[in-house]
């Protein structure tokens, strides 16, 4: 894509701005409608790469003796900028390259072949008119009232790509659609609330919108950005100059993704920008191509014009007594949202979201103690969003929002979701979805912290970081939070809260660690250990379902069949991420029709089977970390009916990982006991 750029001097300084649709510019500053006194105003290119128009605008500086400059000093300031860019982004190499396959022989920068800056027209407000390049020959001024004409010329100049030259002043957006271009923009802007989308997402957004002017939605999407109601920028940021490597050869950087924060280090020739060497983002593809020349639209920073019912930021409410009580929460439940909500209530203190840690153990109904945090935010009329790693967990949590907010409007995101352009106060979406959002929610709720995909991926942390406002807060929810978490609260630095029980007041199992040869010798031998054979066998009797955890997709068959051999009147079925009937299985699993299930962490959570076992084969493996181990060791003793099921980590040696996670396990039972929230002994 390209874009026209140029610079105007208003209020005693210079700016440069890049335009979709330069009449509307021309309109706006010329033509009065921007009611602020223009002093001077220069066209430098009417079709210049997108990726290149933005990293001049984010790159500009106003440098001593720009108000004498003309059209020299500005078309060597172009060409110098234009240089740098090229260096730093890599383009001139690519270029050459390019030349150098096609037998082109000899190059030079004069070759570029880049399309580069349009003439430039210089408009100054001291003397009333519109000058040409060319100061003996003046163009008619701005006339009365909103109107502007002016004769565009034809003018030549030195340097590179001078077929594109248009030359003159260009023609301001016709006044009689004026009219409708605001009403356009209004609504552009009133969309785009909230969110940051590429150009092909945001004509889907307005498909379904009555019909944009005759300027089309590039010139809505220009006038709402004049007005400071939208951001428009490359979606890849520009090159940057790492001096400190300068020495090593390595100045270049790659340039970054705004949408989701990766590096792209693809680059292709364009045919859209006419760049040879036009970066794009491998990593959030699957959302749509992010090239250094593709259009990304932004909500603009919020508090710059508030939404429709929105109540004045920093303005917080702070909890009544009868925010609890409607959720009939258990104490343990309550003291967290409690905290919680306290939180919530405190002014911003920093320049970023605020973050809170819910440390529930598994069973702990994370999902009940965050409704007040989502009605408190609800009732300073802001936007939550629930955000969760898998779809499943999305379909399964919208009925349970939906009862519980049944005036509040509510969207469901995923692939594939009827929904993705919805606007609603509350939002339910997987992490994936969070690309599309950018500040536009005061209270992010980050589901399943610790699980995949959200966990080590830099990508999709910064989509979360994104879609939050500034003054917002975020609400991590994990059974497991990552180390470096689980540090920060230690040391004081994270606020958190912690609920050490299940809701039905007993105690978690804490593991049982056996030794035993590995599930690979097993197989090899076709022998179960004695040891898991008894175990298994005091499972069954006791009439529990028993999950057996593995590593290996592909040791399952094998595996399955060895159990099948040792426990022939046992119903006995294996599944796995590869597996198209595991929904089925879990279903039968559930009822009953499967005793056992030889599972991989695939069903390490998100799963509750009433009675059930566990059994964690290869336990010392590093597929099995702490936070796999205590997930895992969760699918026990879930039941009121049966609080106290078995967990055994089987292994050939003990880990580090089976320790901490057993010490985990017993650390919240202590916490739980000391603050009273476990039932007294012998309590059924």
């Amino acid at each position: 894509m390209q874009a026209a750029l140029y610079v105007c001097r208003t209020g005693g300084e210079w700016r440069m701005i890049m335009s979709l649709d330069i009449r509307v510019d021309v309109m706006w500053w010329l033509g009065g409608v921007s009611g602020q006194l223009v002093q001077q105003w220069h066209v430098l290119s009417m079709q210049l790469p997108l990726s290149q128009a933005s990293w001049l605008m984010d790159q500009f500086v106003e440098l001593r003796g720009m108000d004498q400059w003309r059209k020299e000093a500005w078309e060597s300031y172009m060409d110098a900028k234009l240089g740098l860019y090229e260096q730093a982004s890599g383009e001139t190499e690519a270029r050459k390259a390019l030349a150098e396959q096609a037998g082109a022989g000899n190059w030079n920068r004069s070759e570029r072949g880049d399309k580069g800056r349009s003439g430039m027209t210089r408009f100054s407000r001291s003397e009333g008119r519109t000058v040409s390049p060319n100061r003996n020959e003046d163009t008619n001024g701005i006339g009365g009232g909103n109107e502007y004409q002016g004769k565009s010329k034809d003018v030549s100049g030195t340097g590179a790509a001078r077929a594109d030259r248009v030359g003159g002043m260009p023609e301001p957006y016709p006044a009689e659609h004026w009219a409708q271009l605001e009403q356009c923009a209004a609504l552009l802007a009133e969309r785009m609330h909230g969110r940051q989308l590429l150009a092909a997402e945001a004509e889907a957004l307005l498909a379904a919108e009555p019909a944009m002017p005759p300027g089309g939605w590039h010139a809505a999407a220009q006038l709402a950005c004049l007005h400071g109601r939208l951001q428009l920028t490359a979606a890849l940021e520009g090159p940057a100059a790492r001096r400190r490597l300068a020495w090593l050869g390595r100045a270049r950087s790659a340039p970054r993704c705004h949408r989701c924060g990766s590096e792209a280090r693809q680059r292709v020739p364009c045919a859209a920008c006419g760049l040879a060497a036009c970066a794009y983002c491998e990593a959030c593809l699957a959302l749509g191509r992010s090239r250094a020349c593709a259009l990304l639209l932004r909500s603009a920073a919020q508090g710059a014009v508030p939404a429709r019912g929105e109540a004045p930021r920093g303005t917080a409410l702070a909890p009544t007594g009868g925010g609890l009580a409607r959720w009939g929460l258990s104490a343990a439940q309550r003291a967290a949202a409690g905290a919680a909500l306290a939180f919530l209530a405190r002014p911003p203190a920093g320049d970023g979201p605020e973050r809170f840690l819910l440390w529930a153990v598994t069973g702990a109904g994370k999902t009940e103690m965050i409704f007040p945090l989502i009605q408190h935010t609800l009732d300073q009329g802001g936007r939550a969003l629930v955000a969760t790693p898998r779809r499943d967990v999305v379909l399964e949590l919208a009925p349970r929002l939906a009862k519980a907010f049944p005036d509040t409007s509510l969207a469901m995101l995923y692939g594939g979701s009827s929904e993705r352009w919805k606007d609603a106060q509350l939002t339910l979406a997987t992490t994936h979805q969070l690309m599309r959002f950018y500040q536009g929610f005061d209270l992010v709720i980050i589901d399943e912290l610790d699980a995949f995909p959200y966990h080590n991926d830099p990508m999709l942390a910064h989509a979360a970081a994104s879609c939050c406002r500034p003054d917002g807060n975020f609400i991590y929810l994990s059974a497991t939070p990552p180390t470096r978490l689980q540090r920060e609260a230690a040391q004081g630095k994270l606020a958190h809260a912690k609920v050490p029980v299940r809701f039905h007041r007993h105690p978690l199992p804490v593991p049982k660690l056996i030794s035993m040869p590995t599930v690979a010798q097993c197989i090899k031998r076709r022998q179960l250990p004695a040891a898991i054979v008894s175990s298994i066998r005091a499972s069954l009797q006791r009439d529990a379902q028993v999950f057996v955890f593995v590593t290996r997709i592909a040791q399952i068959e094998a595996f399955v069949n060895l159990m099948r051999r040792t426990f022939p009147k046992i119903s006995i079925e294996g599944t796995s991420s590869q597996d198209a009937e595991r929904a089925a299985k879990v279903i039968a699993f559930r009822e009953r029709s499967i005793r056992l299930l030889v599972t991989t962490t695939i069903l390490e959570r998100g799963v509750t089977i009433p009675r059930s076992d566990v059994f964690i084969l290869d336990a010392d493996n590093g597929l099995f970390d702490e936070a796999s181990l205590v997930q895992m060791a969760g699918r026990a003793g879930r039941s009121k009916d049966d609080p106290a099921g078995r967990v055994i980590f089987a292994a050939f040696r003990r880990t580090r990982a089976q320790v901490k996670a057993v010490t985990q396990i017993r650390k919240m039972n202590t916490i739980a006991r000391r603050k009273g929230y476990l039932h007294p002994p012998g309590t059924k």
